[in-house]
């Protein structure tokens, strides 16, 4: 939970350093200026960032601050020859940081004791109780006595007010002294009058009901901090690695290397990503992709850190250090999101900083008016007034949307949708219509070559020529043309030609030398668009891709020599996602690169009444244009690389698939770890209940307000009422936030 400047994006150093990265390989957002992270256990509210940033824009040399109020860090970035004027000024406001990361001190990450509790000590626990025990018996002692003043009265109140209100008071001064209208001055100022006019035993009732509201949202609020933190968890210490003599030792997981091999038994989890070298084994993954049956894994298939060895036991070769993991990623992820405000927060935050001084320009009036204008007595419009600026602290209302977004898009994460910041989240409702990507997205994305059938000479010598190109593409049909020729052969190593001037042709194909011939492998635009379709070729590929077959030709100069038909098996459940997001009123297309034919095949199978095939990458940006045009809002779905145009243009860009991509996790506004469609609904109800829960929030906060504002104008409120109605609706806000958290009935 953050509430940064909307300039500014929240910095990833906190991420870093939780996933046991370097923060050192953080990019200020600044260029040039050094930067820090600092650790603050008393910043858990707008309030202190307020403070801080009244305070650290009046010094020199601060060119950047993001606050992660949820993880209670604080990046600085500065042009300073020290960070030691920017640790003395939070001091100076009662606020101890810990210098988590400074880039002019790579010793800096040792100062402090990082790892402290952050939790509410259990002195403050027994301070607290003893409040509420002297705060209460004052209350009790001046009903049954009927002074409100008695000696042992104002003992009871000054020992609530010190073992409960002192660093209220304390908070409430250092506002004063920097002019900032938080709700500790607010408070601090109702108690002191509150005593100026004799009410001791609700001057008592009042700060400990403050304290005690505040120490129950801090614990409130570790929920939404433990939904993030709990996936840090989720991978374990040690790691059994094989060592250079074949024996098998324990290793810290951080400190094994990319490369080395690592043996898994049945039950453990997975401490690192991988690909299996030995054995087999079924594997629960949802940790990372949200997938609640568990998956068959073998030679050759990729696992992640973090998930569950069901059965078999294994051996697996690591591909990336534990902090570039792929679990690691995704907390990196939802951490540095939670510094991008939603615009629902945007919104709130903007009405909050007109709010309070209308407030409490309207308590002045109250108090002042009616005596000076009318005649009448002073202490009861003023107690009016302590009542009304009890009203003035916006804490539910700040506090309701991060909390709301942040178990949203902590929700999501643990279901293996990957949401980039909260303005995402909330957009999702409002997609009209979405893109699809055909190969990849609806289909498996592993086609296999139905039939080859030489044209013009011999069929081997040509389907070797055919593979020795599609083995430099990185596109699944040429793949699978090379992979048709691999297992036709024994020998596919020295049987592969050098291929020379290799290119490739987006949305057509490849082409390339070999053995000083210039030869093409292509689709049907390309044979088009080279001139050399006949009308017996355009008869045998059109008979192929109404059987939505996609078919590659293989060209020389003297036209058409090889064609091999191509087939990918439509996604299990494709047909059940697309009609979870036509019964939501979303508009489904598929824009493909392929033919029109084989598109409108695969389209048929699944439910989509729009397919649009034969489409570059340029075509697909212009049918995004379009579709934005016709419905609105729109979203496209793609492997985050070839269709970078589409997915940049789109409101909101879906990466399928993934998990152990690090172009689709950087690049997606919303990345599906795993292979089903199904999650694009998912996703969008999830952001439509986010939506409900803000709204509820905010009519709550606002709700309890406008009520106790006109009793207090009516003179029924009193003053412990007004901080248990504030605080009771910032907990209400909180819990309510927290719902999401409950993410299985939306997703």
């Amino acid at each position: 939970m953050s509430c940064c400047d909307h300039d500014h994006s929240c910095c990833a150093g906190n991420a870093a350093a939780a996933t046991g990265a370097s923060a050192a390989a953080v990019q200020p957002t600044v260029p040039g200026a050094a930067q820090a992270v600092l650790l603050i256990r008393k910043m858990d509210c707008p309030t202190e960032e307020k403070l801080i940033r009244d305070r650290f824009q009046k010094m020199d040399g601060i060119v950047g601050m993001q606050f992660n109020l949820m993880a209670r860090e604080l990046t600085v970035q500065h042009t300073l020859p020290s960070i030691a004027g920017i640790v003395q000024a939070l001091k100076k406001i009662d606020l101890e940081p810990l210098v988590k990361f400074d880039s002019l001190d790579a010793e800096a990450d040792a100062h402090g004791d990082i790892g402290a509790d952050l939790h509410i000590a259990p002195h403050k626990r027994w301070l607290m109780a003893v409040s509420g025990v002297a705060a209460i018996g004052s209350e009790i002692l001046a009903w049954a006595t009927g002074s409100d003043s008695s000696p042992l009265v104002i003992a009871l109140a000054l020992l609530a007010i010190a073992t409960g209100g002192l660093d209220t008071l304390k908070k409430g001064w250092i506002a004063l002294r920097h002019l900032s209208l938080n709700m500790n001055f607010l408070m601090s100022l109702a108690v002191i009058g509150a005593i100026a006019i004799g009410q001791w035993p609700e001057a008592a009732v009042v700060i400990f009901l403050f304290a005690l509201a505040e120490m129950i949202e801090a614990m409130s609020l570790d929920r939404a901090r433990n939904a993030i933190q709990s996936l840090m968890a989720l991978t374990p210490d040690m790691a059994t690695v094989r060592d250079a003599d074949g024996a098998w030792q324990p290793l810290p997981a951080a400190e094994v290397p990319q490369g080395a091999i690592v043996r898994i038994r049945p039950g453990e989890r997975l401490p690192l990503d991988g690909v299996i070298t030995q054995g087999s084994s079924t594997i629960n993954q949802a940790p990372v992709t949200g997938e609640s049956i568990p998956v068959e894994r073998s030679v050759g298939d990729q696992v992640f850190a973090g998930t569950i060895n069901e059965h078999g036991g294994f051996e697996y070769r690591v591909t990336a250090v534990q902090a570039e993991s792929t679990l690691a990623r995704i907390i990196r992820s939802v951490q540095q999101v939670q510094g991008e405000r939603a615009p629902t927060q945007r919104f709130v935050d903007a009405f909050a900083r007109y709010y309070i001084p209308v407030v409490v320009l309207l308590a002045l009036l109250v108090a002042v008016l009616p005596p000076l204008l009318f005649g009448q007595p002073f202490q009861p419009w003023l107690y009016k007034a302590l009542v009304l600026l009890v009203i003035a602290c916006p804490c539910a209302l700040v506090i309701s949307t991060p909390v709301t977004i942040v178990s949203g898009l902590a929700a999501a994460a643990r279901h293996g949708i990957l949401i980039k910041g909260g303005v995402y989240l909330e957009m999702g409702r409002k997609l009209k219509a979405i893109a699809l990507d055909k190969t990849g997205t609806i289909t498996l994305g592993k086609p296999k070559v139905a039939e080859v059938l030489a044209l013009d000479g011999e069929r081997d010598q040509l389907l070797a020529i055919a593979a020795s190109l599609g083995h430099l593409s990185d596109h699944p049909v040429s793949g699978a043309v090379f992979a048709a020729w691999r297992a036709e052969t024994q020998n596919e190593q020295d049987a592969l030609h050098a291929v020379t001037d290799f290119a490739a042709l987006p949305g057509r194909g490849v082409r390339g030398t070999v053995q000083g011939r210039s030869w093409h492998l292509g689709n049907h635009r390309l044979i088009h668009e080279m001139g050399i379709c006949s009308a017996e070729l355009e008869a045998l590929l059109d008979s192929h891709e109404r059987k939505g077959r996609t078919a590659v030709v293989l060209a020389d100069d003297s036209g058409p020599r090889l064609v091999a038909t191509v087939a990918d098996s439509v996604r299990e459940g494709g047909r059940e996602a697309v009609a979870r997001l036509q019964k939501l009123g979303v508009h489904v297309v598929m824009l493909s690169g392929d033919n029109a034919h084989t598109a409108q095949a695969i389209a048929g199978e699944v439910g989509i009444a729009d397919a649009r095939g034969d489409l570059l990458p340029d075509d697909k940006l212009a049918a995004i244009t379009e579709l934005g045009a016709r419905h609105g809002r729109i979203g496209m779905v793609g492997d985050g690389i070839n269709d970078a145009p589409a997915l940049a243009k789109a409101d909101i860009g879906f990466a399928m698939g993934a998990a152990g991509t690090d172009t689709a996790l950087e690049t997606a506004d919303v990345a599906l770890m795993d292979d089903r469609l199904g999650k694009l609904a998912d996703f969008i109800g999830l952001s439509r209940v986010t939506h409900r829960v803000l709204v509820q929030n905010i009519a709550i906060a606002l709700g309890i307000k406008a009520v106790f504002l006109a009793m207090a104008l009516a003179g029924q409120a009193t003053l412990w009422m007004a901080v248990f109605a504030d605080m009771g609706a910032s907990l209400i806000v909180v819990a309510n936030g927290l719902r999401l958290l409950r993410a299985p009935r939306v997703l």
